[in-house]
This record gives C-alpha cells, structure tokens and sequence, in this order.
C-alpha cells in the first residue's frame, strides 16, 4: 500500500456546518474572523466588477467629496459580511435563496475591520424539498468600533440532519 492509500483509507469524513435543525428562532450567530478590507481588495473588485464610481479608486476625488480617504465599493462590504457568515450558516449545503431588505448604514473606509453578526427569523420545513428547511437570517456587518455598516436578509435552503446522516 502507497502512503497515499494509506494515508486515504485513514481519513475520516467530516461534514461542516450546521443543519435546519440547528435554526432555532432568535439563535444568534458570532461569526468569527473578521476582515481588513484593503486597497487592493477594493480596487480589484471594483475594476473586475466593472464599477466605475471614483469615489471607490480615486483618493483625491473621495476627498474632495468630503470622504477621509477611498470608500469601499459598498457591494465589496455585502460580499464580505455576506461571506463572513457563510461558514456558520450555509457550509452544510443547501442553495441560496436570496437577499432580502439590504441596507448600508455607514460608509466603510480602505483599512477598516468587518465583523459580522447573524440571527434566526424565521425557520420551517420545506414543503418541495424533502430533506430540507427554509431559514431566513437578519445577518449585520459591524466595523472595528462596533458601529453597525450593513444589515439584510438572507434565505437559504439548509440540509436537515436526518438527510445528512443518510448520505454517508
């Protein structure tokens, strides 16, 4: 036997992330890490996004506009609490089901800290989908002091734990 083969037959599958029967209403979600948004990030996503607002990769033109420095494209802030969440929430499979009442709340600035926070709103068993729960989140994206940025809704289709189990 090869050390891969070895090493193959010795893992053990783990399966990630939480279950529909994990989505308690009210549960509250911390979800760990954080993110430094950085110039770099910003003006990749800008440019390959093709968003051509100067407030988000002109310095001088975000500060003449009365900005401290560049603004954060805000759809790089919704993508970044969006997937800050995903680990806690959506990992253990089932599609995405959408985005509901988004608001950006504060402007996020190059080098600012996103945290993010998720709770249950709603949860019930899917009637087209055995196997399977529909959960809304109220998730809301902080900056490093704590000043809430965003906030929305979000949908998810979420794998209940019987189902799991059966497809080991």
């Amino acid at each position: 036997m090869s050390d891969f083969e070895a090493v193959r037959d010795a893992a053990v599958t783990r399966h990630k992330g939480n279950r529909y029967e994990d989505m308690t209403d009210g549960r509250v979600f911390e979800h760990h890490w954080g993110r430094t948004i950085t110039a770099g990030d910003n003006a990749a996503f800008t440019t390959q996004t093709l968003s051509f607002c100067p407030l988000y990769f002109n310095e001088r033109y975000a500060m003449a506009d009365g900005h401290p420095t560049t603004v954060v494209n805000p759809l790089l802030v919704f993508n970044t609490v969006f997937g800050l969440s995903v680990e806690d929430l959506s990992e253990g499979g089932g599609p995405f089901l959408g985005v509901d009442e988004c608001d950006f709340e504060r402007t996020v600035y190059i080098g600012d800290t996103l945290t993010a926070r998720s709770t249950v709103i709603g949860a019930r068993e899917s009637k087209g989908q055995a196997g399977f729960g529909i959960v809304t989140w109220q998730t809301e994206g902080f900056n490093q002091t704590g000043e809430r940025v965003i906030r929305f809704k979000r949908t998810n289709l979420v794998r209940r734990r019987k189902r799991a189990e059966a497809d080991q």
